[in-house]
């Protein structure tokens, strides 16, 4: 195999350049999403259909409406934009996966910064045919009505993002900490029922510093991140690369290989944003060489 390239020496004028809208999805759960007085598809997307299947071209006018306070979002923030435009490729060159993100930075909103250390966040989340919730929601599958600052989020406990299997019961608020055994939730990770992610913290003039970890029970973060990020800036446009091996050596990392579809899902916390308080994408899925996949790295 070829020896793996830097992201600056990618050609990304080679590769398909996919024009996404992030949109604020205020407290929007999977619990949101399953319920029939809160969500008016949700008998179609039990029958089914996925969130993309109703909702893709509609991601600007559902920013708006929740940004605005109209639905899902109790407090809004004033001047908060309801969606954010990104530019997202793939590459590959054989050794790694190569995932880049272009946007510009939208106005500043009114408030304080949540996050006075981070500038910006952009994210990646990546499972398989083995995390349903994933294969129909993408990352919403693992946003729940109890995390963080979210409709039915407890006093007192921060609930990180989790997966519906490590919990013993689910309810419309969610799964708490009804924990399953940790020896069901290592059969779990062992016939890889986990989403993984990469995400890049920003700021501008500083280099780009990679996480990485795994979702199921909480979110874990890796001790060493397993994935390498780049970022420029340049009058408030951004540009990252996010990559790692195909091949992560980890049980708790999946190995991209060809002939497999991966589905995956992006977000954009932006102006020191934290928590909720990002752009997510609906559900897309990613792979090596499968040309019905929406996005395809060669």
């Amino acid at each position: 195999m070829a020896a793996s390239l830097p992201a600056t020496a990618v050609d990304w004028g080679g590769a398909k350049a996919h024009d996404l809208v992030l949109f604020y999805p205020g407290q929007g759960s999977w619990e949101w999403a399953l319920t029939q007085s809160d969500h008016s598809g949700n008998e179609k997307f039990r029958e089914g259909k996925n969130c993309k299947d109703c909702h893709k071209t509609e991601e600007q006018a559902i920013g708006n409406k929740i940004v605005s306070g109209e639905k899902l979002e109790p407090n809004p923030i004033a001047g908060k934009a309801g969606s954010l435009p990104v530019k997202v490729q793939t590459s590959s060159d054989g050794e790694r996966l190569y995932v880049r993100f272009e946007w510009q930075s939208p106005p500043a909103p009114a408030g304080d910064k949540m996050d006075p250390d981070t500038a910006a966040r952009v994210t990646l989340m990546l499972g398989d045919e083995s995390v349903k919730e994933a294969t129909r929601a993408g990352c919403w599958g693992a946003c729940h009505d109890d995390l963080v600052g979210m409709a039915s989020a407890p006093s007192g406990t921060k609930i990180t993002k989790y997966l519906a299997a490590s919990r013993s019961k689910l309810t419309r608020q969610g799964g708490g900490e009804n924990f399953k055994p940790a020896g069901d939730l290592q059969q779990l990770i062992d016939t890889g029922v986990y989403m993984e992610y990469w995400q890049a913290k920003l700021n501008p003039g500083q280099p780009a510093q990679p996480v990485s970890g795994y979702i199921l029970d909480k979110r874990h973060k890796d001790g060493t991140p397993v994935v390498e990020a780049t970022a420029n800036h340049d009058n408030g446009r951004w540009v990252v690369v996010l990559s790692r091996t195909l091949q992560a050596g980890s049980p708790t990392h999946k190995s991209i290989v060809p002939g497999k579809t991966y589905h995956v899902g992006f977000a954009v916390h932006e102006n020191h944003a934290d928590h909720r308080f990002h752009y997510v994408s609906l559900e897309h899925t990613l792979s090596l060489d499968q040309e019905s996949a929406d996005f395809v790295a060669r």
